[in-house]
């Protein structure tokens, strides 16, 4: 990827697709991204939908960040094991980390629903030891 620069310094406010803020300092002034890789795979507007076998569960192995308003991405689907990468837009980028949390929230409300599925069942098994005389002192 070439970048041409010049001799002034530039401090940009970025934040990750993570939620993080950091501070870059760019030496050498703005940074314009004068080639680099090409998208090879999802459209920039479903970057979390396979190309190869259309799983919506794409996710991000890799990111950096490639100019000013752009992010270098590299993607992995977890069904067919396809990998891409590409130069995406912060809007690409930003809307396929809302989908992320999204899926996150997702697997998140699965999990306490297990979890409470398995407690009750728990319960019930205890109560009905209790109930036919089944828990001795000695189990303590």
């Amino acid at each position: 990827m070439a970048l041409n620069e010049d001799t002034s310094q530039q401090v940009k406010r970025v934040t990750l697709p993570s939620g993080k803020s950091i501070e870059v300092v760019y030496f050498g002034g703005a940074r314009q991204v004068t080639g680099g890789p090409t998208v090879r795979g999802p459209d920039a507007a479903d970057l979390h939908v396979c190309p190869s076998c259309e799983s919506e569960l794409v996710y991000p192995i890799d990111w950096s960040e490639a100019g000013a308003k752009h992010w270098e991405v590299e993607l992995r689907c977890p069904e067919c094991e396809w990998l891409g990468a590409g130069v995406f837009s912060q809007q690409a980028v930003d809307r396929f980390d809302e989908e992320l949390d999204r899926g996150t929230e997702q697997i998140a409300d699965s999990f306490h629903k297990l979890v409470r599925a398995n407690m009750e069942e728990e319960i019930e098994v205890f109560v009905a030891a209790l109930q036919a005389d089944l828990i001795l002192p000695e189990d303590f």
